[in-house]
């Protein structure tokens, strides 16, 4: 009789790990936008975009979403798939081609022709609150070729997240870059010569 009773909760234990899973990881990256439009004639100029630097409390692979002004929450099964260093000037190159109508925007420091532009951004802020919505906020600087005077700028995007999940926040903060960029590609074309 004892052995029939370890038997089954040796079975009974072996069919309780069994059921046990731990939660799948999901990956998520941020997007140009697609159905940006221009503002103005083709810019035939060469642009590298970067470097770009993120606060340290998003600077991991985890997303980290606020919980309020002085807590954050870091979820292990919520991970961008690329840094947010490389994702974002991807995004804001990619976005920027369609704004000025380039197709020779490179991401730092893979690409870029000596005397080209060079966008530089700083997000000091990269918020994301579930359910509710995102914000960016990017000190930038597009340094015009051949000593010309750098332009400055500082953009806060705030965007809602519509709908559920971590694909929902992935997609707001890509809105969000897509006013970043905007703002730059507007400085980028009062750089121009005339």
């Amino acid at each position: 009789m004892t052995r029939s009773i370890r038997f089954l909760l040796a079975a009974l234990a072996i069919g309780t790990l069994g059921g046990c899973s731990s939660p799948r990881a999901g990956f998520y990256t941020l997007s140009s936008d697609a159905t940006l439009e221009r503002s103005g004639p083709v810019v035939p100029i060469s642009i590298v975009v970067g470097p770009v630097t993120v606060p340290e409390v998003v600077d991991r692979p985890q997303m980290v979403t606020r919980v309020s002004d002085n807590e954050v929450a870091v979820n292990e099964f919520a991970r961008w798939g690329e840094s947010l260093k490389s994702n974002i000037p991807r995004v804001i190159a990619g976005n920027l081609v369609q704004l000025l109508g380039t197709e020779n925007v490179s991401v730092f420091p893979q690409g870029g022709e000596a005397g080209g532009y060079q966008i530089s951004v700083a997000i000091l802020r990269f918020d994301s609150v579930p359910g509710d919505s995102v914000t960016i906020d990017a000190l930038w600087t597009v340094h015009p070729p051949k000593q010309a005077a750098p332009v400055t700028g500082h953009t806060v995007a705030h965007e809602p997240v519509t709908g559920s999940g971590y694909d929902a926040i992935a997609a707001a903060h890509s809105r969000a870059l897509a006013a970043v960029s905007r703002d730059v590609a507007a400085a980028t074309r009062q750089t121009l010569p005339r």
